[in-house]
């Protein structure tokens, strides 16, 4: 009896938390693309995000497009890199390899050329944390897109735990 009062509570627990965080990692607020200065790509799961930048960038969103390339070797984002474009595509390596050290970045850009708007692409459970970190770095306006992937149970469960342990350890770091 009582072992299943434990199992019983640990399934009513687990169902509140999935509850509670469902606006935040499966339906986060998402804006439609509108014109930006610049279109960020946040490094990741090669999903799609650098395709839809680059087509965001095509279809004159954005006249730049920056990727963070965190990776060794990616034959994906090296062809991006060096691939002829009729718009900007800057590559770069985030120190630290994080998203706050995208933030890092996005911020240097953005005051250097006085950005105002940038589009960011990521994977669906990363964009509210990604705008939590991005925000603690520059206060432009961030429009937040994603290639809405298919993602399974067990990946959800994995990006519930990852993403609620990354914004633990985003409270307690700055910027700089």
């Amino acid at each position: 009896m009582r072992h299943r009062l434990v199992l019983a509570t640990a399934l009513v627990v687990v169902a509140v938390v999935v509850l509670a965080l469902w606006p935040v990692y499966v339906r986060p607020q998402r804006e439609d693309p509108a014109p930006a200065d610049a279109i960020l790509v946040l490094g990741g799961a090669h999903d799609g995000r650098e395709a839809l930048g680059l087509r965001l960038a095509r279809e004159g969103y954005a006249p730049r497009v920056l990727i963070s390339n965190p990776y060794e070797d990616s034959p994906l984002i090296n062809r991006i890199c060096h691939g002829g474009y009729s718009f900007e595509v800057i590559c770069f390596d985030p120190e630290p390899r994080t998203t706050r050290g995208e933030a890092r970045y996005l911020a240097e850009q953005a005051r250097a050329h006085d950005w105002r708007r940038v589009i960011v692409v990521t994977f669906t459970p990363h964009i509210s944390r990604a705008r939590y970190v991005l925000g603690k770095c520059w206060d432009g306006q961030l429009m937040f897109v994603d290639t809405r992937p298919r993602l399974s149970v067990p990946r959800w469960a994995y990006d519930y735990v990852y993403q609620s342990a990354g914004y633990v350890k985003a409270m307690f770091e700055n910027c700089g």
